[in-house]
């Protein structure tokens, strides 16, 4: 089973705010998730970032892709740089 990390769009119409999700790939962009790891809310100034790291770590380490847009945000985050430091530290199994 393939796995992203993206965002499923909520709010109101004009009013977009964003979760950010794991979901299926093969699932439709609202539909069924596997779990919620944070919040985006493009309005606001500065735009508002919500991720629940140790989440989002652990998706990561199992594998799950982010989307172009879930990247920059965990990147804006500080997320990437811990889990890309995290696979830098761990030995290199054979």
């Amino acid at each position: 089973m393939a796995v992203k990390i993206r965002l499923t769009r909520t709010g109101k119409k004009k009013a977009p705010s964003y979760r950010i999700v794991v979901a299926d790939v093969r699932s439709p962009r609202d539909g069924r998730v596997i779990e919620r790891i944070g919040w985006y809310n493009p309005l606001v100034e500065p735009s508002a970032i919500h991720v629940d790291e140790e989440k989002a770590l652990h998706w990561l380490k199992n594998g799950a892709q982010p989307t172009e847009s879930v990247a920059s945000l965990l990147k804006r985050a500080g997320v990437l740089a811990r889990f890309e430091a995290m696979k830098a530290a761990a030995p290199v199994q054979a």
